[in-house]
C-alpha cells in the first residue's frame, strides 16, 4: 500500500521542480496520487478494510488542500499537475 523506495524516487525526479526538491506541493501531490492508487487497489480485494479507507480519505483530503494551495498560489503549475498527473479538476 505504500510506495517503494525506487518507484518513491521516480516520482520525485519526474515532478521535481529544482535538482534536491522533495517538499514542493507538486512532489507530495504526485506522491500521495500514487499511494491513492494503490490503496483504490487495495480495495478491490479487500472490501471491508475501514482502517484502510479511513486512511484514504485522509490522503484524498491533503491532496485536496494541496491542490487547492498549489492553484491560490500559481494557476499554471496548478494545470499543469492535474493535466499531468490525469486528475480531474
Amino acid at each position: 500500500m505504500s510506495v517503494a523506495a525506487e518507484r518513491k524516487q521516480e516520482i520525485i525526479q519526474d515532478n521535481a521542480r529544482q535538482s534536491n526538491d522533495t517538499g514542493s506541493p507538486e512532489v507530495q501531490v504526485a506522491i500521495l496520487t500514487e499511494r491513492i492508487r494503490n490503496l483504490t487497489d487495495h480495495f478491490k480485494d479487500h472490501h471491508k478494510d475501514n482502517h484502510s479507507r479511513r486512511g484514504l480519505l485522509v490522503m484524498v483530503n491533503k491532496r485536496r488542500s494541496l491542490l487547492a494551495y498549489l492553484k491560490k498560489k500559481d494557476v499554471e503549475r496548478y494545470n499543469a499537475l492535474i493535466q499531468k498527473l490525469g486528475l480531474r479538476k
